[in-house]
């Protein structure tokens, strides 16, 4: 006698899905971004994922090791810095654009988001995010900065776009949080660009400083 297909999916796996994995991470995401690390629960994430804990606890047996699996930069890093000197002199400008345009895509401001609101509530975290950023994103700008400071100035670039993006995307501060993009590239970009060009001896507009 042939058993019958069950119609139903297995307890702990989403229906129509080969692996709850992806599903768990995604939920891990998800709520890290809204409630920060310290306030997302093993059953909480479960719950949204559609899973049982144990199912949780099978792919990620703690919820360090879940953490530390979610701590993923959500872009490529070089994508924000590659070809920023081909027009010296716009270098903020192009910057600022190339940020905004990232966070606009709701998968990657969702986990950009999720970064944040760990690296404030956990500590851990936060130093594994510091490590993070620094060997994936500060690195590689203050390669492209010249002068003995290029580190601190790539770190300086490094606050003005995590302010503008933690005002307009997660406090959502007026007027910054609908303005228009041109400005936002204006006045942010000339900022970002003293920066940059402080230490190769031009000024913010390109030209020789004197």
């Amino acid at each position: 006698m042939t058993r019958p297909m069950p119609t139903t999916a297995p307890p702990g796996r989403p229906p129509g899905t080969t692996s709850t994995r992806p599903h768990i991470l995604a939920a891990a995401r998800e709520l890290f971004a809204e409630r920060g690390y310290e306030q997302t629960t093993i059953r909480s994430l479960a719950a949204r994922a559609r899973v049982d804990p144990a199912t949780v606890m099978h792919h990620f047996p703690t919820k360090e090791d879940l953490l530390g699996h979610a701590l993923e930069l959500p872009i490529d890093p070089a994508v924000l810095v590659r070809d920023l000197g081909r027009e010296p002199g716009t270098e903020g400008e192009t910057l600022v654009r190339r940020v905004l345009a990232l966070w606009e895509d709701p998968d990657t401001r969702l986990q950009l988001t999720a970064l944040l609101r760990i690296a404030v509530s956990h500590e851990t975290a936060a130093a594994a995010i510091r490590g993070l950023f620094t060997r994936e994103l500060l690195g590689p700008l203050a390669e492209r900065l010249d002068g003995p400071d290029a580190q601190m100035r790539a770190g300086l670039v490094a606050t003005q776009i995590a302010g503008l993006a933690l005002l307009r995307f997660i406090i959502r501060v007026e007027p910054v949080a609908t303005a228009d993009h041109d400005i936002l590239v204006q006045h942010v970009g000339a900022n970002l660009q003293r920066y940059i060009t402080a230490g190769d001896g031009h000024s913010h507009d390109g030209t020789q400083a004197p």
